[in-house]
């Protein structure tokens, strides 16, 4: 069984970040380090149930990014992805953590690539779930600014499960009731600017620069990366490991959990449980 180790909150990169810790709550010995980065929106807790089975096996941080949840945020504050990749690093560094692995989500495996790119000492993998592919030049993310900003307003003004399900229709109703209790903690500027940066990044130009093993993880059932994708992906990467979550849209292990952690397998070093005992 795990259990949620501790939460709480580092001085990094000039900023307060915080994070939640999962790991086996009878685990004596050291067990490999994995730091979870959620999406644009996506606080630390609404990682809890990935996280949770993860920490079976792994010790689990997972950061809340700056502008969300309780980490920093405030209207001087730089929500940059250079500042997102060196909140990372920096994070690592402060708890102490001595080798890891990163798995990022959406515009959190943006911010793995970027942090990848710098090539740290201790990084060991990284794992990319669904990255936006989009970028100068490029066609663009398929969501609109508008439907984070309007849910969020919502959110800051109370909102049910019931009413968040017209965003996301497809999420049980504990996943649905999260989101909406936290949602409200994601600053509006920070959404924008993050937002702004999937038309504005560079994501392909960090690829080259990656040099740890590295997982893609793709939806089947969404259109963030295509085939096309894929294919420069794995030429800008040449040993990548690329596998698909079939019933799966964007939202991956809310659309499919297991499908989720069939496609992690055990590129992070050990197989992930099926169940948690």
């Amino acid at each position: 069984m795990t259990t949620l180790v501790h939460s709480g909150h580092v001085h990094a990169n000039g900023i307060r970040q915080h994070f939640l810790r999962y790991r086996a709550r009878s685990a004596s010995e050291v067990l490999p380090s994995v730091v979870l980065l959620p999406g644009i929106t996506s606080p630390a807790v609404t990682w809890g149930f990935v996280a949770e089975r993860l920490g079976s096996v792994f010790d689990v941080f997972v950061l809340d990014i700056r502008g969300r949840g309780l980490s920093e945020s405030g209207d001087g504050l730089d929500y940059s992805l250079d500042a997102q990749a060196a909140d990372v690093l920096a994070f690592t560094e402060s708890i102490g953590i001595d080798r890891y692995s990163i798995v990022g989500h959406s515009m959190g495996a943006r911010i793995a690539a970027r942090a990848g790119r710098t090539r740290p000492a201790k990084l060991d993998r990284l794992v990319l779930v669904d990255p936006p592919v989009s970028g100068p030049g490029r066609r663009p993310y398929p969501m609109q600014l508008s439907w984070y900003l309007q849910s969020i307003e919502r959110a800051a003004r109370g909102m049910s499960a019931d009413e968040m399900r017209e965003y996301c229709p497809t999420w049980s109703e504990d996943h649905l009731s999260l989101r909406a209790e936290w949602l409200h903690t994601c600053d509006p500027r920070a959404i924008t600017e993050s937002f702004n940066g999937f038309a504005n990044d560079d994501f392909h130009g960090d690829l080259p620069h990656i040099e740890v093993p590295t997982l893609l993880v793709t939806a089947a059932r969404g259109d963030v990366v295509r085939d096309v994708d894929v294919a420069e992906i794995r030429e800008a990467v040449p040993d990548l490991i690329h596998r698909s979550v079939h019933g799966a849209g964007h939202m991956i292990p809310w659309d499919d959990e297991a499908g989720f952690h069939v496609a992690l397998g055990d590129f992070l070093g050990a197989a992930i449980p099926t169940r948690i005992l």
